[in-house]
């Protein structure tokens, strides 16, 4: 039996509940183990973003209450829970300076395009598309600004949070 999948720019079904691949949570672990490297930034992955003061419906993303980008990183101290009420943050309203997308197989590019545009409205100043099929990674520093970097280059540089990663480790081959 054999599905056929209509891939235009709306959401796969369920697409947040199944994102994950090998390859996808591969890139996602490197990437956050790249970006802790760097001492000031708090890194975090699937971190809630609370939206909900927020109208992002023009960017149809069927989130209402929160994003969770697959990395994201403060530059400097994180949001931390109040010790004395809570144990920890379910969801986070401070937004992070960063935050990257991993295609996975059963997301579209354009809806994580929307994404980022959306993460550009609440305030994020940075957003990385990482594409792990074409080893490519889209630094955006605004939502229709990018540069784009792929395994030919020797690093991965985002001027506007002063990061640079080894960009052949991002997509460090699991076959060899």
């Amino acid at each position: 039996m054999s599905e056929v999948i209509d891939f235009d720019d709306e959401v796969l079904e369920d697409e947040e509940d199944k994102m994950g691949s090998v390859i996808h949570s591969g890139t996602q672990a490197r990437l956050a183990g790249l970006l802790l490297n760097n001492d000031n930034l708090s890194v975090f992955t699937e971190l809630s973003l609370d939206i909900s003061q927020h109208d992002l419906s023009k960017y149809r993303l069927k989130a209402k209450d929160d994003l969770k980008p697959d990395v994201c990183a403060y530059v400097g101290s994180p949001p931390m829970p109040d010790e004395e009420f809570e144990d920890d943050l379910i969801s986070v309203s401070q937004m992070p300076e960063l935050a990257i997308e991993v295609l996975s197989p059963r997301q579209s590019v354009g809806y994580l395009v929307r994404k980022i545009k959306a993460y550009f409205a609440l305030g994020i100043k940075s957003c990385w598309l990482v594409m792990p099929p074409l080893e490519e990674i889209r630094v955006f520093s605004q939502p229709r600004s990018y540069k784009t970097f792929d395994v030919n280059d020797t690093e991965l540089v985002d001027e506007v949070i002063d990061i640079r990663l080894p960009i052949q480790k991002v997509f460090k081959s699991y076959w060899n």
